[in-house]
């Protein structure tokens, strides 16, 4: 199955309604369905020697050379060294990446939602890779960026 191709972000992913929902530790995070190729259980990650921590390796997907993608370690999380990985398979510049979540939620509609900016106060590693979080049911979803989580050279730790 081959998912659309992501160009730099545009208005129009500001205005995404429906997001496949996951978890990474306590918070729900999503990503607009237009973006994900598919969601995958736990796969076999072969490691890349000498890449960066927040590269858990590749993955063959029917063929394809898939990156791995750690959001535990991108977000300096602690690893979870008992629990197998979801993978959230998504497109960037004509190539597809896995971002390994804890648990692969619903897809969620924020249609008549309104998004809120960044919270000035939330971690600089959060931070970097959020496109603004919805208030729902008591709980707050984050709108990932996805440029930006795939862009390691530009998060600062705190």
């Amino acid at each position: 199955m081959s998912g659309p191709t992501l160009s730099p972000p545009t208005a129009a992913d500001a205005f995404a309604t429906q997001y496949v929902s996951f978890w990474v530790g306590d918070q729900l995070l999503g990503v607009p369905v237009s973006v994900v190729q598919e969601v995958l259980n736990p796969q076999q990650i072969a490691r890349a020697p000498l890449s960066r921590p927040e590269i858990a390796g590749l993955l063959n997907l029917r063929g394809q050379i898939v990156t791995a993608v750690d959001l535990r370690c991108r977000l300096d999380l602690p690893l979870k060294e008992d629990a197998e990985s979801m993978n959230v398979v998504v497109r960037h510049r004509d190539e597809s990446f896995s971002l390994l979540v804890d648990e692969v939620g619903d897809v969620i509609d924020v249609a008549g939602e309104r998004m809120q900016p960044v919270p000035q106060t939330l971690d600089a590693r959060w931070k970097n890779i959020t496109r603004g979080v919805y208030r729902l049911e008591g709980r707050l979803f984050v709108s990932v960026n996805i440029q930006a989580v795939l862009s390691f050279g530009a998060v600062q730790a705190a």
